[in-house]
């Protein structure tokens, strides 16, 4: 999920407009805060008619099921999950009345089932979307219904809800103040490689997510391409009954994924340091360009753009490497 990066605003001098001691005296409620109840459930007026509602789902504690969330689901014409049975067992636990339709939206069927529920919003019924757990259309479906009703106009709004990809960032230790969130890592090592050479110059705090079954090889990878000195932390079981954040370097994390990690599993690496570098010292990305079929001056002149090194620099270097 490279290309649709998530980047935060500085978290100092652009951060988003909240809360603060400054803007409170005891008891007051600042006037950019909607008091009525019809706000606080999202049904005002200003919501009527068809709509779009993007859910955000507990990821592993039903405790943080908003109230708002409630609603948007008891209320909502049509329910379009990810999967109608997980979403059935969720209503279930959560005590909430089943709405009138359920119909499935997943990574398979999104792209035909998109025009459908354009067509359903636009005769003035409101849909729910939601994924298994935590926000859809973050590396879960929904970015292509959500796409077809921003085309034809229609309201899309939100009920936000937990995030294992902000939660896991929050709890890291790591600079939060700019990051992207890269998805679910490659399954494929040579591809995990690829992505990461990609990555290992970016200046950013990096969030990916990664199976329990491949986490030991995925740290074997990122230690060879990123090295084991990079300050990293791995959450597993976020809001659940074992939840744990290990914090530590590549090396050290690597260590304790030896044997697997249980549960799922976010992992958060740290931004690339200011550091000097040499047309040498990427040789082997050159090389792995001009082995996957880049001519070598157009691989040294990709190389040298990524990390503001001299194209001619790199070329007589990776011409003259040993």
């Amino acid at each position: 999920m490279s290309s649709d990066s998530i980047e935060s605003s500085d978290q100092g001098a652009r951060t988003d407009r909240g809360i603060g001691d400054d803007d409170l005296a005891e008891g007051a409620v600042p006037d950019d805060i909607d008091q009525t109840d019809d706000a606080v459930l999202g049904s005002g007026p200003h919501l009527t008619g068809g709509r779009l509602i993007l859910v955000g789902t507990p990821i592993g504690n039903l405790g943080d099921a908003s109230p708002r969330m409630r609603q948007a689901i008891e209320t909502a014409d049509v329910i379009a999950a990810e999967d109608t049975r997980r979403f059935l067992s969720l209503a279930q636990r959560l005590q909430l009345s089943h709405t009138k339709r359920v119909i499935s939206v997943f990574d398979h069927n999104e792209g035909h089932r998109a025009p459908e529920l354009v067509e359903i919003i636009a005769a003035g019924e409101t849909v729910v979307l939601l994924s298994d757990a935590g926000m859809p259309a973050v590396s879960d479906p929904g970015y292509r219904v959500v796409k077809a009703c921003a085309e034809a106009g229609q309201l899309i709004t939100s009920t936000p809800g937990p995030s294992a990809v902000l939660t896991a960032l929050a709890v890291s230790g790591l600079p939060s103040d700019r990051f992207s969130f890269e998805g679910f890592l490659p399954r494929k090592s040579g591809q995990r490689k690829t992505l990461l050479t990609e990555l290992k110059a970016e200046k950013r705090t990096m969030v990916f997510f990664e199976s329990p079954h491949r986490i030991a090889d995925a740290m074997d990878d990122f230690a060879e391409v990123i090295g084991i000195d990079r300050p990293m932390a791995i959450s597993r079981e976020l809001t659940k009954t074992y939840e744990e954040t290990l914090r530590g370097t590549v090396g050290s994390l690597r260590d304790q994924a030896v044997d697997g990690l249980r549960g799922e599993l976010t992992l958060v690496l740290a931004g690339a340091t200011e550091v000097e570098s040499a047309p040498e010292d990427h040789l082997g990305e050159v090389s792995a360009l001009v082995d996957s079929g880049v001519r070598a001056k157009d691989a040294a002149g990709q190389v040298a753009k990524k990390f503001g090194l001299s194209k001619r620099d790199v070329y007589e270097a990776w011409l003259h490497r040993e």
